[in-house]
């Protein structure tokens, strides 16, 4: 008998998986409500809410600071926020910005600094002295001089890569247009950063940063006893009122689809989004399907509509999403991705078909389960963090949502069924009354009024200003190259401008370069010559990391990473196209092509804009219209191929006569993420040659 029954209990398993149907998917079990501890919340007199989350896995504690002050219209000053948030650390009246970081990184802390918001975390037996220098920074901050100068000029740099990233720009574009005259549709520009004062900080610190109306949200290794004992201890002096609320306008409804061009010089790629506001907010009956209907639509990941469209079928681009983004006062899906230009109207085509296909149709069970699971992943990972927790208690009591909101959340996803996804699209997303921007060359444009109901396309700058259309220039390049050269020499004529030139054997700059990204200076050496020789070096920390170096007939650039490489013969050619001290008034002989483009007009300014190609890259060269000096080039390398084109944007400013002739004494560059800001410490006029840099 005991033999039988092992029998059986050998052969019955193998029966039951005969019998599986192994092309049907499992279904899932059903989704469980999360256990998330309830906050404690209470409020102090002078008016924070004090939310307390307790953890005491692990000995350590958070506290995050979020202002009731919101958003506010700040016009001529834009970027007003950004600048204060980047200074709150900056200094106390009873510390220096080296003395905090010294402290906190003494104990172990972490404090950090936003617009609108504070965070401390530490060891929970050093709460106290990080709790002192919290609340002394929240009491006493000061904003020094020297600081916020460092900060502008870090900001002046970032304005600068803005100019070289088509997301940047693409996003400046659609946020002036989605949300005008509202704080959302600020976009922080070269004119309002100069409009910034240190005063302007400070009243904005004193003005936003108030307990009324704040919240404090505790998480961690601490009882509700010792939270009510440090928050009355450390934060019961903090004074001020909220400020009256002010009612902005709602993101702007279309009716017909708007194009809104931004002009990227030599771009091979078009960045483009099609984007519309959705009347969502987070915590409502709609947020959480209505995610689940974005993430079908483009979320992220290979298995999204859009990326199986445009990537997997198309092979338009590397990657194509959609994002939902909802904020405290809007809410709006985008839909983007980068296309060769040559496909820009198709893509668009494509991104619109896909709008109108979830608009009109079920998606698919396929579709669905991979959604859900995606986000169920995505959540459960996050209830790892307690920040996550913490941002969980603070929205339900913020935003007034119900209490079991997030417990309740996985069952809430799992509920949502196709009808309700199409219910969703039906309701909030639209291919009829898009706003679509495209970030790109100018030879895409035409291509463009297809997509626009009056059929004219909008054209604004990096920072979403409108753009004023190109007027004809004036003048020849050729003559703009002559007065350029004498606004340099201070002369009048070619002949006396010559005989200036003819003092100059050699010219040796050394410039000190800063860079945000990197914590200590750089040095650069730039090295001209004649007859046509340059050398450019750049050292970081006594040692040369990258050079340049060219005879006149060879030469060879070289980096820590990649070694030593000779120039190529297309590139000595493209070197001997550009000779002399000034080499614009030598184009006309050397064989570089060039073409005056017109008048532009950029913040204000009138520039002259002429287009070079030396047979390796082509360059864009901005003029001053009222004293001919340089004001910027812009060179784009395509070498590295269409997908990786390379951009460089550099700045002249500051010029200063040296043996008369004036030079830019500060050069700002922009490649890509990286922002070289330049400051030329001395000027050596023939006294090295190129033997000097062999």
């Amino acid at each position: 008998m005991k033999k039988l029954i092992i029998a059986l209990g050998l052969i019955t398993p193998a029966l039951l998986f005969g019998q599986l149907d192994r092309s049907v998917v499992p279904s899932a079990a059903p989704a469980k409500a999360i256990s998330i501890a309830d906050p404690v919340v209470f409020k102090t007199a002078n008016g924070i809410t004090v939310i307390l989350s307790e953890n005491h896995k692990i000995p350590k504690v958070t506290f995050s600071l979020a202002v009731g002050n919101g958003d506010r219209i700040e016009g001529k000053k834009a970027g007003l926020s950004n600048i204060a948030g980047d200074l709150i650390l900056s200094g106390t009246s009873n510390r220096s910005k080296d003395e905090i970081d010294a402290k906190k990184d003494y104990i172990g802390a972490s404090i950090n600094a936003g617009a609108r918001n504070m965070s401390l975390s530490c060891l929970t037996k050093h709460m106290d002295t990080g709790l002192e220098i919290f609340s002394d920074i929240l009491l006493n901050a000061n904003f020094p001089a020297s600081e916020f100068d460092r900060i502008v000029k870090q900001a002046e740099s970032g304005l600068m890569a803005v100019k070289s990233s088509p997301e940047s720009m693409g996003n400046n574009a659609l946020m002036t247009s989605l949300f005008a005259g509202h704080p959302y549709g600020e976009v922080m520009t070269e004119s309002t950063l100069k409009n910034i004062t240190r005063d302007d900080v400070v009243n904005y610190f004193k003005q936003t940063f108030v307990p009324e109306g704040s919240y404090l949200v505790i998480v961690g290794d601490i009882t509700k006893e010792k939270a009510e004992e440090v928050v009355n201890k450390y934060f019961a002096s903090w004074s001020g009122s909220i400020l009256a609320k002010v009612d902005y306008p709602s993101a702007k409804n279309l009716k017909g689809n708007r194009v809104i061009f931004v002009k990227k010089p030599g771009a091979v790629q078009s960045y483009i989004q099609v984007a519309f506001p959705v009347d969502v907010k987070v915590g409502d009956a709609n947020y959480i399907p209505v995610s689940l209907t974005n993430h079908i639509f483009g979320g992220n990941g290979f298995g999204t509509r859009l990326m199986q469209n445009l990537r997997e079928d198309k092979a338009y681009t590397y990657g194509a999403y959609s994002s939902l983004s909802i904020q405290q006062q809007g809410a709006y899906v985008a839909a983007s991705g980068s296309f060769r230009n040559d496909v820009t109207d198709s893509a668009i085509v494509e991104l619109i078909a896909e709008l109108n296909k979830l608009t009109n149709s079920y998606v698919t069970d396929e579709e669905l389960s991979l959604a859900k699971a995606v986000l169920t992943g995505r959540f459960a990972r996050s209830l790892e963090s307690p920040a996550t927790i913490a941002r969980f208690a603070l929205e339900i009591e913020r935003y007034g949502l119900d209490k079991n909101f997030y417990k309740d959340y996985l069952k809430n996803l799992d509920a949502v069924d196709k009808e309700k996804v199409l219910d969703m699209a039906q309701k909030f997303y639209t291919d009829k009354n898009c706003y679509i921007i495209v970030v790109g060359n100018e030879s895409v444009l035409d291509k463009l009024k297809q997509f626009d109901a009056d059929g004219r396309i909008e054209v604004v700058d990096a920072f979403g200003e409108p753009v004023q259309d190109m007027k004809k220039a004036d003048i020849s390049a050729d003559e703009l190259f002559q007065r350029y050269a004498m606004f340099l020499t201070n002369t009048k004529d070619a002949k006396t401008r010559n005989k200036v030139l003819k003092k100059f054997k050699s010219v040796t700059q050394n410039i000190s370069m800063s860079v945000s990204q990197i914590p200590f200076p750089l040095k650069s050496v730039s090295f001209w010559g004649l007859p046509n020789s340059e050398v450019m070096t750049i050292e970081a920390q006594g040692m040369v990391v990258q050079k340049t170096y060219f005879d006149g007939k060879t030469g060879y650039s070289s980096n820590m990473q990649t070694g030593k490489t000779d120039l190529t013969t297309e590139e000595i050619a493209a070197k001997n196209k550009s000779t002399g001290l000034i080499p614009e008034i030598s184009y006309a002989i050397s064989g570089m092509k060039y073409e005056m483009l017109g008048i532009e007009n950029q913040n204000g300014t009138d520039m002259y804009v002429v287009q070079l190609n030396d047979g390796e890259s082509e360059s864009f060269e901005y003029f001053s219209t009222s004293d001919y000096r340089k004001i910027k080039t812009i060179t784009i390398n395509t070498k590295g191929g269409e997908d990786a084109p390379g951009e460089i944007t550099k700045t002249y400013s500051d010029y200063k006569e040296v043996n008369g002739v004036k030079f830019p004494h500060k050069i700002v560059m922009s490649a890509g993420a990286m922002t070289f800001s330049g400051e030329v410490e001395s000027i050596e006029i023939n006294k090295k040659t190129i033997e000097n840099f062999k």
